[in-house]
C-alpha cells in the first residue's frame, strides 16, 4: 500500500474521530459550569444592566444562553421569560425560514436561479424575480420596513397588521417594481413572506418546517403563525425558546450536520454565509448575506462588528433579539429581549461574551 493512500486513510480516520468526539443535544442539552471571573461579571453588567423605574432606559435582557462545542456554558433568564418560554423572535424568523429552505434545495426542490411565480402564481406579475433575490433582499419590489416610528407610510405595518394581513405574500407581490431584481438590497419583510409562499408550493405541505427541520433538531415547542391564506408569518412570527433556538444555531455552526449527519447541504450554508456584493451597509450595520447577517465588511467599509471575528454570522430580530454564531470559537449565542429604546449595541455584547468565553480581551 502506497504512502499516499496511507496518508488518506489516516486523514480519514482523523476527521472520522474528530466528529465522534462532538457533542450534541438529544432531548437535553448537556451543560458544564460557566468561567467565573471579571470577564462574565463585565458581560453581565451590560446584558442584565439595572433599568429605570420606567423601564425605558437601559438594556432589556430576557434570556441569554451560550452554547459552546456542544454544551450549555451560561444560561440566564428574567422572568416571566424561563427556559421554557417560547419567546417571539421577531426577524429571526427570516433566517430560520431560510434553513427550511436549505433542506428543501437539499432535496433539489428548487434552485436558485428559479423564477419564484414557477412555485407562488402571484409574482408572475413580476416573473424575473428568482428565489435567490429574494433570499438576498433584493426583489427589486418596492417596500419601506419602517416600525411603530413611522406606521402610516410603512409596508411592513401595513401587511402584518392591516390591508396586507390576511394574504401577507399576496400584498408583498403587489407592489411595484422600484428596480432591477437583484441590482440592490433593500430590506423587505416582503420579500421573506413570498420566500414563506414560494416554499409552501415547493412542497405542498403547511407542516413542512415541522417535518423537514424542527423534528430532526429535536424542537418540539415551536410555534409559527400563519396569516389567514394559511402561509407562514416567515418574515416575524416564529416562537421558540432559546434552547431550541441554539439548535437552529449548532446546526449552522456545523455546516448543516446533525448528530454528524447532513441535514442542510455544505454549499447551502456557504450560500448563507456569503456576502451580497450589491449591498452596501451603513457603519455598524451587518451585511446581508442569505437570509442571515454577516460581520464581513462590503464595498471598502469595515467590519459591522469590529470587534468580533469576521466569520460570525448571525439572525437578528426587532428589539434585540439575536442569534449569532462564532465559528472558531465554537460559540452560538441566543438572546432575547425587549430594547425598543435601541441602545443595544451587538458589537459590546459579543466583545464582552469573548473575553468571558474565549479568553478574547476586550
Amino acid at each position: 500500500m502506497g504512502k499516499a493512500v496511507l496518508l488518506i486513510i489516516a486523514l480519514s480516520v482523523f476527521a472520522l474521530e474528530g466528529r465522534a468526539a462532538e457533542i450534541w443535544p438529544d432531548s437535553d442539552w448537556a451543560s458544564t459550569s460557566p468561567p467565573a471571573g471579571p470577564a462574565l461579571q463585565a458581560l453581565e453588567a451590560y446584558a442584565f444592566a439595572p433599568r429605570s423605574s420606567q423601564g425605558r432606559e437601559g438594556v432589556r435582557t430576557d434570556a441569554l444562553l451560550v452554547v459552546q462545542d456542544g454544551r450549555i456554558v451560561y444560561e440566564r433568564y428574567v422572568a416571566p421569560t424561563s427556559a421554557q418560554t417560547r419567546h417571539l423572535t421577531w426577524s429571526i424568523s427570516k433566517s430560520v425560514l431560510a434553513t427550511a429552505l436549505g433542506v428543501a434545495y437539499g432535496q433539489g426542490r428548487f434552485s436558485l436561479q428559479d423564477p419564484v411565480a414557477r412555485y407562488y402564481a402571484p409574482m408572475q406579475a413580476h416573473p424575473e424575480v428568482r428565489i435567490e433575490d429574494l433570499l438576498h433582499w433584493a426583489s427589486g419590489l418596492e417596500w419601506q420596513e419602517d416600525y411603530e416610528y413611522a406606521p402610516l407610510n410603512s409596508s411592513v405595518v401595513a401587511m402584518l397588521y392591516t390591508r396586507g394581513r390576511a394574504d401577507m405574500a399576496a400584498y408583498a407581490a403587489s407592489r411595484a417594481r422600484a428596480a432591477g431584481p437583484g441590482e440592490r438590497f433593500l430590506y423587505s419583510s416582503g420579500d421573506s413572506n413570498l420566500l414563506a409562499a414560494a416554499l409552501r408550493g415547493m412542497v405542498d405541505s403547511e407542516d413542512y418546517a415541522w417535518q423537514a427541520l424542527f423534528q430532526p433538531l429535536g424542537i418540539t415547542q415551536a410555534t409559527w403563525e400563519r396569516d389567514a391564506s394559511g402561509t407562514l408569518v416567515g418574515s416575524s412570527y416564529l416562537y421558540l425558546n432559546a434552547r431550541d433556538l441554539a439548535r437552529i444555531g449548532l446546526l449552522m455552526l456545523r455546516d448543516g450536520r446533525w448528530q454528524g449527519q447532513p441535514l442542510l447541504p455544505p454549499e447551502w450554508v456557504a450560500f448563507n454565509r456569503q456576502p451580497f456584493t450589491a449591498a452596501s451597509a451603513a457603519p455598524g450595520e451587518a451585511t446581508p448575506g442569505g437570509h442571515w447577517w454577516l460581520n464581513t465588511p462590503v464595498a471598502g467599509s469595515t467590519r459591522p462588528w469590529p470587534d468580533a471575528p469576521a466569520e460570525t454570522f448571525a439572525a437578528l430580530g426587532h428589539w434585540g433579539q439575536a442569534l449569532y454564531v462564532l465559528p472558531a470559537q465554537k460559540l452560538v449565542i441566543v438572546r432575547y429581549a425587549d430594547d425598543r429604546d435601541v441602545r443595544y449595541q451587538h458589537n459590546e455584547l459579543l466583545k464582552r461574551a469573548l473575553a468571558a468565553f474565549a479568553g478574547e480581551q476586550p
